[in-house]
């Protein structure tokens, strides 16, 4: 079992950039996939990025391509999102999410292990 805690959302004007951390406890997350997800009200939860176990396998939204980067530093059990030219379209609460079969799944159903998520608010 692994517990997550996100933190680093907040409010920035479009064109800004942010950085989410993952905090992660457990001994086996070296060993799990990691996804970020977001959903703003009224939409579904969507998968922004994912990362394989490796770190040799990832996966972007067409939405977010070229402007968010996932990675995740293995000795601080954290994984990070970086967000750049943030737009106002980019405003939802975001999660983070670990599955154990250590893929890049870009589908909520494949993550067992989630978050409490963070408020991202890009103002135009």
């Amino acid at each position: 079992q692994v517990q997550l805690v996100e933190s680093g959302g907040g409010l920035v004007q479009a064109g800004g950039s942010l950085r989410l951390s993952c905090a992660a406890s457990g001994r086996t997350f070296i060993s799990y996939g990691m996804g970020c997800f977001r959903q703003a009200p009224g939409n579904e939860r969507e998968c922004v990025a994912a990362l394989s176990w490796s770190g040799s396998s990832t996966y972007y939204s067409d939405s977010v391509k070229g402007r968010f980067t996932i990675s995740r530093d293995t000795r601080k059990n954290t994984v990070y999102l970086q967000m750049n030219s943030l737009k106002p379209e980019d405003t939802a609460v975001y999660y983070c999410a670990a599955n154990h079969r250590g893929l890049a799944y870009g589908t909520p159903n494949e993550y067992a292990n989630w978050g409490q998520g963070t408020q991202v608010t890009v103002s135009s």
